[in-house]
């Protein structure tokens, strides 16, 4: 009788000298210190526009929304978008049906959410996500496509580029430079859920 031994290969668990290495490869995505900067620069920019929103449409600042209008004072952020004439196009009743006051919550959550951590320079992988989910929605509710619409480009309006800029910022780690995106990365939490980063 003959026994065979059989290795085992088990794929090693990543260490914390690994995830460090990571991060620095995360870092030289981008190789040039000014190109960091500006990639910076575009986050707080990016960052600072969801949370303008959030600020101008709580307290009614007058930029796009009036004092009366503020959600402080009962206006209500979604379903006043959602219900008026800015929406267009075949998802109008679509979108109108899903206004409420669950919606203006969830808008308004995400619109801080979004902009406090881009602009922090944390949380930039699930800002993208969230961010370019409700940039398309918006996007798909002012309907583009059809002649005299409030866009001036049937194709890529400010929506899209918003969108963009969040999941540039992500991809390549803006949060690194300017922002606690390096400290961030080395949380536990974060280490053992990478969608966090």
């Amino acid at each position: 009788m003959t026994t065979t031994t059989h290795r085992i290969h088990h794929t090693p668990r990543p260490t914390t000298t690994d995830r460090h290495e990571q991060t620095r490869a995360e870092r030289t995505l981008v190789t040039t210190s000014a190109g960091r900067r500006t990639l910076s620069g575009l986050r707080l920019a990016t960052g600072f526009i969801f949370l303008w929103a959030f600020l101008d449409k709580t307290f009614g600042l007058g930029f796009s929304t009036p004092s009366a209008g503020a959600w402080i004072h009962g206006g209500k952020p979604s379903q006043g978008f959602l219900m008026s004439d800015a929406v267009s196009g075949p998802l109008k009743g679509f979108f109108a049906s899903i206004a409420s006051p669950t919606t203006d919550v969830l808008f308004m959550a995400g619109m801080l959410g979004i902009g406090v951590a881009v602009m922090a320079g944390v949380g930039l992988r699930i800002s993208a996500v969230v961010g370019t989910v409700l940039m398309l929605l918006m996007y798909l509710a002012e309907w583009p496509f059809a002649a005299n619409a409030a866009s001036t480009n049937p194709l890529v309006d400010y929506h899209i580029v918003y969108a963009l800029a969040l999941i540039v910022v992500a991809t390549l780690s803006g949060g690194d430079t300017w922002g606690f995106g390096a400290w961030w990365k080395r949380l536990p939490v974060v280490r053992k859920a990478p969608w966090l980063i």
